[in-house]
């Protein structure tokens, strides 16, 4: 079984924050606490222990991010490059030879997120593990945002996004990437509802 002391994160706070009106998304307050600090208590109280690091990837505030107590990445690539920018820097600094990657707007992800994807990676002897979690209509949807890596597929990132790839569906798709399906009987159905708005944002609020 992967240790979680042998997993680190980062939580992606580097987004332009266009459907919040530009607004840098991580600092925006969830009951009182910006979301990339709540994202990063979150998973200090993960499962199973405490992971190896946790990392901000953020290209504005970076000294605010920094009061976090926790290291902060800006992307390596320009002109804010979307989620797989930060999955490139993750695995730039990552400590540890797995890295976690969620985003900072989805503020109820699960207490037992990493344990359960490293169950999966390594069960499965997977290079990639990502959450799946049922829409309204029960079915299962890929949350590609969340994925647990395997460190070495750095290189295979470099070539990608040196190649102008973005889209991270069609980068997993080159390694062998196992579903974990987050649908269990007490699993919180809005676990992985991402805030794109601030409505959104207070209507998890007040959930």
């Amino acid at each position: 079984m992967i240790s979680l002391h042998d997993i680190s994160a980062i939580i992606l706070a580097g987004g332009r924050g266009t459907r919040m009106g530009g607004v840098d998304k991580g600092m925006q307050s969830f009951n009182g606490t910006p979301l990339a600090l709540h994202a990063a208590q979150r998973l200090q109280r993960q499962q199973g222990g405490p992971l190896g690091a946790v990392m901000i990837n953020a290209n504005r505030n970076r000294a605010a991010y920094e009061a976090f107590g926790v290291a902060v990445w800006s992307d390596s690539l320009a002109d804010y490059a979307g989620p797989l920018a930060g999955f490139l820097t993750g695995l730039e600094h990552c400590p540890t030879p797995y890295l976690l990657t969620l985003p900072c707007d989805t503020p109820l992800f699960p207490l037992d997120l990493v344990q359960r994807m490293a169950r999966a990676l390594d069960c499965d002897g997977a290079e990639i593990a990502m959450a799946a979690a049922p829409e309204e209509d029960g079915k299962l949807r890929a949350q590609p945002v969340f994925c647990l890596l395997r460190c070495e597929l750095h290189a295979s990132l470099m070539q990608f996004t040196a190649e102008g790839g973005r889209k991270i569906d069609r980068w997993t798709a080159q390694h062998r990437t196992v579903p974990v399906p987050f649908d269990l009987p007490g699993d919180e159905a809005r676990a992985f509802f991402n805030a794109n708005t601030l409505d959104e944002l207070h209507s998890l609020e007040h959930r």
